[in-house]
């Protein structure tokens, strides 16, 4: 739970990058957010990003909650993968604004930010957030049948 918390705040962090890189009249403030937003993403939400879904998927296994027997879990852990997925695809573009922001000699007023992603990107991960609060109701067919065969099981005692 702590590494999806810092994730959120990550997050946080490069959507506050995003404001001078993309209304920012000074140009080495600008290019400094640029700068910054490759270090945020490469040492901050690629890492917690994956601390995220390596312990959902330890506390989801073991837990009774387990990984496939709710509706909540399966949704948060496919939107989880989604979500590090769609991050670490981003990267080179990342990656290739703070090179242009870095060169001196690039013109970087055609470069957009990058506030779209990383508000979407906030969004999902507030869906999981969400559902690992409240916890609704709802088993899979999987989980069904596992609580099918554990009463079966416990009656045949």
């Amino acid at each position: 739970m702590t590494a999806s918390v810092g994730w959120l705040g990550a997050i946080a962090a490069y959507i506050a990058l995003n404001v001078p890189a993309l209304a920012g009249d000074d140009e080495q403030t600008v290019r400094a957010a640029y700068l910054m937003m490759d270090v945020v993403m490469r040492y901050a939400l690629i890492p917690l990003a994956a601390a995220t879904l390596a312990t959902g998927i330890v506390q989801a296994l073991g837990t009774p909650w387990g990984l496939f027997r709710h509706y909540w879990v399966t949704i948060s852990l496919v939107l989880t993968i989604i979500a590090f997925v769609v991050l670490v695809l981003h990267l080179p573009t990342v990656e290739d604004m703070a090179a242009a922001a870095a060169d001196p000699r690039v013109d970087i007023t055609h470069l957009r930010g990058d506030l779209f992603h990383s508000v979407g990107g906030a969004l999902v991960l507030l869906v999981p957030l969400a559902l690992n609060i409240y916890k609704p109701r709802g088993l899979t067919r999987y989980g069904w049948r596992r609580a099918g065969n554990q009463r079966a099981n416990a009656s045949r005692m």
